[in-house]
Parts: C-alpha cells; sequence; structure tokens
C-alpha cells in the first residue's frame, strides 16, 4: 500500500472514531439522565467500537508496512484479529443488556424520561446516518476490510438509532390513548428489539474472524479465480500437476503455488522460470492488489501435496519412515507391545 492509500484508509478510520466517542459519550451521559438502559446500551456500543477503533487505526499502519524481523509473515492476521475482538466485545455487551431487559420486564419494566430520550434519538439517527454515509464512501475509495467493517457498523448503528427514536415517540402515543400502565415496559422492551436488529453483526464478523486466523480459505468464488489465473500463465509449461493455496486474512490475500514439472524436464536459465513467477503475480495482482505470490517448482509431488494426498513432511510420515527404518526384531517387538 503506498502513503497516499494509508493516509485516505487512516482518515476513514479516525473519522469512525470521532463518531464513535461522539455518539458514545452522549449517549453514556443522557442514559443516565433519561433513565434508559436502551440509550445506555447504544452509549456503550459505540464506546467499544471506539476503543477497538484506536487499535484498529494503528493495525491499518502495520499492515501497509509489510513484514518484518519481527512478524517475518507480516500483520496481515491482525485485521481479523482486532475485528474479532471488536466482534466478542460487542456480543458480550449485547447478552449483558438482554439480562437487564428481560430482568426489567419480569420486575414491573422501567420510568424513563421520554422527552430526554426522543432528544437523544434525534441526535443519535442523524449522526450515525452521516458517519455511515462517509464510511460508505470509504469503501469505495479503499479496499480496507477494516474500513468495510466499520460501515457495516455504522449502517447497523443508524437503524438502531431510528428504532430506538420510534420507539421512545410511542411512549407519547400510549400516553395519549390511555396506555400509561405499558410505559416503563417501552425500555427494557426497546433493549430486546435492538440487541435482535444487531446481534447478526457482531456474530458474523467474530465468526468470519475467527476461520482467518484458523486459516481457512475463502470463498470458493475467490478461490476458483486464482486458480484460473493461475493455469492461464503455465501453459508454456509442461505442467503434471500443479497444488495452489489461497487464504486471505483481511485485506491481503496470500497465495502458494506448486508447479510438478517432469523430472527430465530442461530448463534453459532461472530466467525462465521467474519469468513465469511474474506473470503468475501480475495477473495474481491485477485481480486483487493485495496479493503475495510464491510460485514453487518441483518433480516430485510430495513436495506440493496435502499430506491427505501423500505431501512430504508430515509427522505421521516421519512415524513410517523410523518404523521401516528400524531393524526387524524391534518392529516385531514394536508391534507386541
Amino acid at each position: 500500500m503506498d502513503a497516499s492509500a494509508l493516509k485516505l484508509e487512516k482518515k476513514y478510520l479516525a473519522a469512525s472514531v470521532c463518531g464513535n466517542v461522539l455518539v458514545g459519550c452522549v449517549g453514556t451521559m443522557l442514559a443516565f439522565v433519561a433513565d434508559s438502559q436502551a440509550i445506555l446500551l447504544d452509549g456503550l456500543f459505540n464506546l467499544t467500537y471506539f476503543a477497538t477503533g484506536l487499535f484498529t487505526v494503528k493495525v491499518a499502519t502495520l499492515v501497509a508496512g509489510g513484514d518484518d524481523d519481527r512478524f517475518p509473515h507480516g500483520y496481515a492476521f491482525f485485521e481479523p484479529l482486532v475485528n474479532g475482538i471488536k466482534g466478542t466485545l460487542v456480543l458480550g455487551v449485547s447478552v449483558m443488556a438482554v439480562v437487564g431487559a428481560v430482568r426489567a420486564l419480569m420486575t414491573g419494566g422501567r420510568e424513563i424520561a421520554a422527552g430526554t430520550a426522543i432528544g437523544y434519538g434525534i441526535f443519535a439517527s442523524v449522526t450515525c446516518a452521516v458517519v455511515a454515509w462517509i464510511m460508505k464512501r470509504g469503501t469505495h475509495e479503499t479496499s480496507s476490510p477494516l474500513v468495510e467493517a466499520d460501515a457495516k457498523n455504522w449502517l447497523v448503528n443508524a437503524a438502531i438509532s431510528c428504532c430506538v427514536l420510534i420507539a421512545f415517540a410511542g411512549v407519547f402515543a400510549l400516553q395519549a390513548i390511555g396506555l400509561e400502565e405499558w410505559v416503563p415496559y417501552v425500555d427494557p422492551t426497546v433493549v430486546l428489539a435492538v440487541v435482535l436488529i444487531s446481534i447478526a453483526v457482531p456474530v458474523r464478523m467474530a465468526w468470519q474472524a475467527l476461520m482467518a486466523l484458523m486459516n481457512r480459505a475463502p470463498s470458493p468464488a475467490i478461490v476458483k479465480q486464482v486458480e484460473e489465473l493461475v493455469d492461464a500463465n503455465l501453459t508454456e509449461l509442461d505442467v503434471q500437476e500443479r497444488f495452489i493455496r489461497v487464504i486471505q486474512p483481511g485485506r491481503q490475500r496470500l497465495v502458494l503455488v506448486h508447479v510438478v514439472l517432469p523430472s527430465d524436464y530442461a530448463v534453459s536459465t532461472l530466467r525462465t522460470l521467474d519469468e513465469t513467477r511474474m506473470s503468475v503475480h501480475e495477473a495474481l495482482n491485477e485481480a486483487h492488489m493485495a496479493t503475495l505470490v510464491d510460485v514453487l517448482f518441483t518433480s516430485d509431488r510430495r513436495w506440493g501435496a496435502p499430506l491427505s494426498d501423500g505431501g512430504a513432511g508430515g509427522p505421521f510420515e516421519a512415524t513410517a519412515t523410523a518404523i521401516k527404518e528400524a531393524p526387524a526384531d524391534q518392529q516385531e517387538d514394536d508391534h507386541e507391545t
């Protein structure tokens, strides 16, 4: 990533952090004035995003810097790690809010200052909608999964704020039609509704982050695209087999290609193979800018095949080799044991 792209990404992330701290602080303060758990939940959501947002800006800088001596494979995995922590924290806040709301419903509800609550709902709805629009524009100007994750969060945040506003306006409607006894149940009901609306986002965020950290392959469409581009640039070689591994932690796509050639395959110069590597590299980076490619050539398929398909280097292979090389009498003793 060049300096201008990094600067643009950090600008949008900083805008998200500022929006979080603004809505979070206002929401937390007004929650005590209005005695509203729904407003407190909204404020805590934003303060949680603010706390993790500080790390997000730092991670964007680390990822752009590439690998170094401390992290020889770069900082790509920090992106799903931050998103996973963010999703887990929001999920934890949601669970605690549900417990509090259920308890309030079972004990007669909670009285709130409806006027203050409506004022907060208007403020939060407008602020979240503006920041969501800014972050949505950021997803088109950057290829950052960090910006994309924040954009999704702000869209949900704006929807939640609008629901809170509508619900609190319903307090006056209940009073107008003579149903004052239902007013105390509005706030805990809004909390449950907010959690139901938003719960899918932190769950999905945490799950996707976990899969990325576990080196799970990306979607079949991405893998197929990579395979087609690699195959298109290996046509000049007498390829017997090829093995392609793809992972994508965050924005960075890591591609490892093992190309199996005949054992008697003649190469005039190493430059010939380097040219093939370069063509594969250019094709993959044209499809996805942040792609790291490693293309290896071998005449022995074991160096590229997965362990389940006869690949070399696994612990079972080492055990099997040791057994084969052991004397016959020792093998019999081991078998009896």
